[in-house]
């Protein structure tokens, strides 16, 4: 992976998932601090290609998959499809019709704000005394992924494994991952 041309003005670096290679734009997401931006929502391609290259990686004793709202929902879909494990999603606000909620606050360094992630009571029995594998895009500073182990380990589930398309920034070998993406300055 390699930092690219430039599309205008801004920078580019290139990545390859699967067999599939993209230019994501590097952007700033704090002074100093720019990402290279990896969003999977409406690429089919890459969705499909990261879906059955970690769906192949996923340990055979997971019983359940546990992601995060919104741009990884369409990633646990496809390994979902590949492995036959069902999925379950953990939500970005609490809905009126969710029975005994279980929320946690958590700051994610693409928004820099706080954000709710909420497990309906709803779905506790599909994760109590379970095997979860945590299913995200990217894992950067991990506060996304601190605050689902926490939710998962509350209700009874075990987290055994994590999976992700990249990681950013420092290296974690808790994750398996099919690539990394450096923090750029």
């Amino acid at each position: 992976m390699k930092v690219g041309a430039t599309l205008g003005h801004v920078r580019m670096h290139k990545v390859e998932v699967g067999n599939v290679t993209r230019e994501l734009p590097v952007v700033e997401v704090s002074p100093g601090v720019s990402v290279a931006l990896f969003n999977m929502l409406g690429d089919t391609e890459v969705t499909e290609a990261a879906g059955r290259e970690l769906a192949a990686l996923l340990p055979a004793d997971i019983d359940v998959l546990v992601t995060p709202e919104v741009k990884a929902l369409s990633l646990a879909h496809v390994i979902s499809r590949e492995t036959g494990k069902p999925y379950i999603v953990i939500r970005k606000t609490e809905k009126p019709y969710m029975v005994e909620p279980v929320a946690r606050e958590v700051i994610s360094i693409t928004t820099g704000k706080p954000q709710l992630l909420v497990l309906d009571g709803f779905d506790v029995p599909k994760v109590r005394g379970k095997k979860v594998a945590i299913v995200d895009d990217v894992v950067s500073s991990g506060g996304t992924l601190h605050s689902l182990r926490q939710i998962i380990e509350e209700v009874g589930g075990e987290v055994a494994a994590v999976v992700a398309v990249f990681t950013e920034g420092q290296e974690r070998p808790e994750v398996t991952a099919l690539g990394h993406l450096p923090l750029f300055s």
